[in-house]
């Protein structure tokens, strides 16, 4: 038998995300747009640092490493209730840094697990993962083709008993500039193609040679940090090449959590914009009647439910997948999830802005900010396209 019904501990996790998510993350979602606030890292602060003592961070580690030992279907509840509340804090700040660490629980030795997850867990670290290059398509880290000057072109090249990393990322780096630590990807042979050259270092932010440019400012996700990457002669030790050299496609390849963690975030702002104009609707009246009572107003609202509900299960499905056939969740699972949440939230949010007329675009309602949001999901960590491309090869048989 298929049971959908959440565990007391489920429904106490989810709880406490939603409280967590309406007391502390909205205001500060609210005053960064109102006040247009230009670095929200300082307003941030002091909540991610609670959200860290609350163990959301922490959540997908082994009780060992002083982790929470949670799956990743607890992670998909705890992320959708704060991406309804903002989906940049919730991506950024505690979809990352709870799923990035795992990098080093699946390709670290016993030794680096010890040593660089203690150091996480212990106090409040924010993490980045510098991938993505400018001049180079996000799409070629998909790229099967054998020539070893497509793909990432930053460099590590071994020293003694270290590597030296030169290279540019782009200006969508995930928390750069805010960070403690980066995950960068870098090839260390310049002869072989991608799948088989790609490495993940784990680099200290104040490592000589690393820098950041400024604030990439966006459309939406206004509460978020993200900027450039310079690596300029930085020395890393060699303890810190996580799974040996070329093991980073293999490593990357196999952590479905990750985009898992990213699709919480935007059922999340899926659900939160289909409550927002369902209770909108609710309230205002148009013909003596609430609105919600006309028909074109009806439908939006089914309609915002049922994507949001689709998205959901298929978040769901894909979090269990992630601990009971991480390769199927990774090739099929989670790229449908991504890009049903991402789909569900564009949409919602669109309908969203329909329904309040004109108020939808004003800056009096969130609206408008929300569609922003979503927008930014098409194409963070893959296109929709290509996410969907990818998973061709994976395609089971159908059933006879």
């Amino acid at each position: 038998m298929i049971d959908l019904r959440l565990t007391d501990e489920q429904q106490l996790l989810q709880q406490t995300a939603r409280d967590f998510a309406r007391a502390e993350i909205s205001p500060i979602a609210e005053q960064v747009a109102r006040d247009r606030i230009d670095e929200p890292w300082p307003v941030c602060e002091a909540m991610f640092r609670r959200g860290w003592e609350l163990g959301f961070t922490r959540l997908l580690l082994p009780e060992r490493f002083g982790g929470g030992g949670g799956r990743m279907i607890d992670a998909a509840l705890l992320l959708e209730e704060l991406g309804a509340a903002d989906v940049a804090i919730a991506a950024d700040l505690f979809a990352l840094n709870m799923t990035v660490p795992l990098i080093v629980l699946t390709g670290g030795s016993e030794a680096q697990q010890e040593r660089l997850l203690g150091g996480m867990v212990r106090q409040p670290t924010v993490l980045s993962g510098a991938l993505s290059e400018p001049n180079v398509a996000g799409s070629e880290l998909f790229t099967q083709d054998p020539s070893p000057k497509l793909g990432i072109r930053t460099r590590a090249r071994r020293v003694a008993e270290h590597y030296v990393i030169d290279g540019q990322k782009s200006a969508f780096v995930t928390n750069a500039g805010i960070a403690d630590q980066y995950f960068v990807l870098a090839r260390t042979a310049d002869d072989r193609p991608l799948w088989e050259s790609i490495s993940v270092f784990l680099v200290d932010a104040a490592t000589p040679g690393l820098s950041t440019g400024r604030r990439t400012r966006m459309s939406g996700w206004l509460a978020g940090h993200h900027a450039e990457v310079t690596l300029e002669g930085v020395e890393v030790a060699a303890d810190r090449l996580i799974g040996g050299e070329g093991a980073g496609a293999r490593i990357m390849g196999s952590l479905p959590q990750m985009p898992v963690g990213l699709a919480a975030t935007f059922v999340g702002l899926a659900r939160a914009t289909y409550e927002y104009a369902l209770d909108y609707a609710g309230r205002r009246q148009s013909m003596g009647v609430p609105i919600a009572r006309h028909q074109a107003v009806a439908l939006k609202l089914a309609e915002m439910y049922a994507d949001y509900q689709v998205a959901r299960l298929a978040l769901w499905d894909a979090a269990l997948d992630c601990d009971v056939d991480p390769m199927r969740a990774a090739t099929l699972k989670a790229p449908l999830a991504k890009t049903l949440a991402v789909d569900a939230s564009i949409r919602n949010a669109e309908r969203a802005v329909q329904i309040l007329g004109a108020y939808g675009v004003t800056d009096e309602y969130p609206t408008a900010r929300w569609l922003n949001d979503a927008w930014i999901g098409y194409s963070c960590d893959f296109t929709r396209d290509m996410l969907r491309l990818g998973m061709v090869p994976f395609l089971p048989a159908a059933p006879n």
